[in-house]
């Protein structure tokens, strides 16, 4: 408990300095409403994960803190652009507890906020090179950041395609979430390990556990998707289920459901109008059919696994943090 404690709290200072870079980038852009929907959902807050953990892959592998800071920053650009576009995509009313983007600016100025977004990331990641880093190195960097944004199209994209799907398995599911979450974690990572003048090896590893971990979030993610209550999680709960998303949760479900929890499961699954009492009805038979407790499961099975990975990285307090910060992955309440 004293770990997460102090995680949390460290996570909230490095959140106020990458605030601040995040505002001092956005500020100044033309015409003022376009600054403002850029700025909407960062100022609405956030944990900063993403730049947490580009930091201490830096300062693992031997590195300076200051020199992962624009990095850091550049992922945090790229993750709010994806949410501000999801948000658009899902028709999303609320985010972090705040009304989204284009509910409050509109839709067209909420993609270009998003595209703004977008390209701050290679501006940033460009006119902040670390003094010490090669251009190869940061060629490199923007190398693997691409991938990461790729792969999150495609994530995206079978997420959207996935509840008219009759045959989604866990596999289908975990190759989702890999593209659609964890590319971007491991992106953290390994330019985080870049930056720092981490080896081959050590971008590596640190890539691998970042990818096992981002599975685990958003394992972590579908769970609270449906037991958080709505002003805790800052977001609508069940949305997932009246969407008929293909969690590891539904799947997991509907291929263990007796034909009367089938039935229950079916008044909200895949309905957009689904009550609040339904939702409570669904969630008591995931609990009941043994779905949420499974996915706990395979979400720690990926925790074990990206812990093992670091093994080729110094036992550092870096090290550490790292591990502690996944561990908050899967205790978290939003």
């Amino acid at each position: 408990m004293a770990q997460l404690k102090a995680i949390e709290r460290k996570l909230a200072e490095n959140a106020k300095m990458i605030n601040g870079f995040l505002a001092r980038e956005l500020s100044g852009q033309e015409p003022e409403s376009l600054e403002k929907a850029s700025l909407h959902l960062i100022e609405a807050g956030g944990k900063r994960l993403r730049p947490y953990m580009t930091i201490k892959a830096c300062e693992a592998v031997g590195g300076r803190a200051e020199d992962a800071v624009p990095f850091a920053a550049a992922v945090e650009f790229l993750h709010n652009f994806t949410l501000v576009h999801d948000d658009v995509m899902d028709h999303d009313d609320l985010r972090r507890g705040k009304p989204t983007v284009h509910k409050v600016y509109g839709m067209p100025m909420a993609i270009l906020a998003g595209d703004l977004l977008y390209a701050k990331v290679y501006e940033v990641i460009v006119r902040n090179r670390p003094s010490g880093m090669s251009p190869e190195r940061l060629l490199e960097s923007i190398d693997k950041i691409t991938e990461a944004t790729l792969l999150l199209c495609q994530g995206q994209a079978l997420d959207i395609s996935f509840p008219r799907a009759s045959d989604v398995t866990v596999d289908d599911y975990v190759h989702m979430v890999g593209a659609k979450t964890s590319a971007l974690f491991r992106a953290c990572a390994q330019v985080g390990a870049l930056a720092g003048g981490g080896s081959d090896e050590q971008v590596n590893a640190l890539g691998s556990f970042a990818w096992d971990a981002g599975v685990a979030f958003q394992i972590e993610d579908d769970i609270l998707g449906v037991t958080a209550d709505e002003e805790t999680l800052g977001k609508p709960v069940g949305s997932d289920l009246r969407e008929g998303k293909k969690t590891l949760i539904n799947i997991h479900a509907l291929e263990n459901a007796t034909e009367e929890q089938r039935k229950l499961l079916n008044r909200a699954f895949g309905v957009e109008g689904a009550s609040h009492e339904d939702i409570e009805a669904v969630v008591k038979t995931l609990e009941e059919v043994g779905s949420i407790a499974y996915a706990k499961n395979v979400a720690d099975k990926y925790i074990t696994r990206a812990f093992k990975t670091l093994d080729v990285i110094p036992d550092t307090p870096a090290k550490a943090e790292l591990k502690t910060l996944v561990e908050y992955f899967v205790k978290r309440d939003y």
